[in-house]
């Protein structure tokens, strides 16, 4: 099937969807999901989102991103994140009603590790499922915008240096889609991995896709590890993570024998080090997270999502020790982008956990890869409809692909993952799920 839109978007997360309701409302916008719509690692965040207080706020928001990234971040990037944060809190809170938690009819700010103040808006501790629902509602309001679910990303169109759609595997056919601008959101590497608290069919296919046709992609060495998932036994899937804002509100780490053995509020590379080193000493597969003095009412409360998620998995976080360890959380590098979210091949954007706009260096603040995915996504919107009536729609004729969709997938998986332990030493091929 061959399809003609003016933009088409791959990816349903936060940065997809708010990039697609920030494109003029004239444009045939076509937005697909390789799984459903909800199953996005967006949905997945719990802690919140970062944002500046206000004015005097933007230069130490901007230090503690800084900090925290090892100062390996692109500081202008950095600049735009923290100066367009509040109005982008303001756009999804008041344009498309988003709830967030508060206290006394004022914002109720939470902290996580490596911020200075309390400067995280949230909503519970489901924060990513609340902004997918609200951006999902306000997109099928939309005439204009088409969302797709099930439809897999096989590879980009390109003619002449220039991307000119792409195509997508559907209902067990391959459908070639043309657009005037193709935007990538399709998410980070976490289902490569055999131990992450990532969705499992992100793979980083755009990733790969960007390798195949000569993209510039960044710092694919640079993988966060968080300190604190659920510690299952013999599990296989998907980790539950820990909100950091869990240790935000006073949890504390502890070794076998119940004693503290680091500041829970440090940078995640740091904390998670700390814990690989006190799991070594002990001779342990995990840690404790104690979060019972905080009152068992009170994490219900705050913290429903972890709450029940533990105690379906048989603990009691109000009386009872929570056993964690580390596991693969987010990728700060991906596709080279500038400050519009474009990439090195004319129209073609990437956005999101898929990019890499230097934002977060070489280590994440907490709870800025929402607040990224807002801003940025803007940006590439505002940039796409500075330009696209001037655009040309290009299609040709293309064969069908000769391999089959399960093959090419292999494929794709292999080369990110040889690229990845290609750059960076420390990771084998044990680390990753291969199959």
């Amino acid at each position: 099937m061959k399809l003609e839109k003016d933009v088409l978007i791959v990816g349903s997360g936060v940065a997809g969807l708010y990039c697609a309701l920030n494109l003029n409302p004239e444009l045939n916008v076509t937005v697909i999901s390789k799984s459903t719509m909800d199953n996005n690692n967006t949905y997945l965040a719990q802690g919140g989102i970062s944002t500046a207080l206000n004015e005097e706020d933007i230069k130490p928001f901007v230090e503690d991103t800084m900090k925290a990234g090892r100062y390996e971040n692109r500081e202008e990037a950095v600049q735009v994140l923290a100066e367009e944060s509040i109005e982008n809190i303001s756009q999804i809170v008041e344009e498309y009603g988003m709830p967030l938690d508060m206290e006394n009819g004022k914002i109720d700010y939470t902290r996580e590790g490596a911020h200075r103040v309390n400067r995280i808006v949230h909503c519970k501790d489901n924060t990513g499922e609340i902004v997918f629902k609200t951006l999902y509602k306000s997109a099928l309001t939309r005439k204009n915008i088409e969302m797709i679910e099930d439809a897999t990303l096989l590879d980009i169109i390109t003619e002449d240096g220039k991307c000119i759609g792409a195509r997508v595997f559907k209902d067990g056919e391959e459908d070639h889609i043309f657009a005037k601008d193709v935007v990538l959101a399709c998410g980070g590497i976490g289902g490569l991995f055999k131990n992450s608290t990532n969705q499992r069919h992100l793979t980083g296919d755009g990733i790969a896709i960007a390798l195949k046709n000569g993209v510039e992609v960044e710092n694919l060495n640079y993988i966060q590890i968080h300190p604190t998932a659920f510690y299952e036994e013999n599990s296989n899937g998907r980790r539950m993570l820990i909100s950091e804002s869990l240790r935000g509100e006073g949890a504390l780490l502890k070794n076998k024998d119940g004693e503290r053995f680091v500041e829970e509020l440090l940078p995640r590379d740091v904390v998670s080090h700390a814990i690989f080193e006190q799991m070594k000493k002990d001779g342990t597969d995990y840690v404790y997270l104690d979060a019972r003095h905080l009152g068992e009412e009170y994490l219900k409360n705050r913290f429903t999502f972890i709450y029940n998620g533990c105690l379906e998995r048989g603990t009691n976080i109000g009386t009872d020790l929570i056993k964690v360890s580390p596991a693969q959380h987010y990728f700060m590098g991906g596709i080279h982008v500038d400050l519009n979210s474009k990439t090195t091949m004319d129209h073609l954007y990437a956005v999101g956990e898929v990019s890499c706009t230097g934002v977060h260096g070489a280590n994440r603040l907490a709870s800025n890869s929402l607040l990224e995915g807002l801003v940025f996504s803007k940006r590439a919107a505002n940039d796409i409809n500075s330009h696209i009536k001037d655009t040309e729609l290009v299609t040709k004729e293309i064969p069908n692909l000769e391999v089959s969709v399960d093959e090419l997938m292999k494929e794709n998986k292999k080369k990110v993952i040889d690229e990845i332990v290609r750059i960076r030493e420390d990771f084998d091929y044990e680390l990753f799920d291969c199959r």
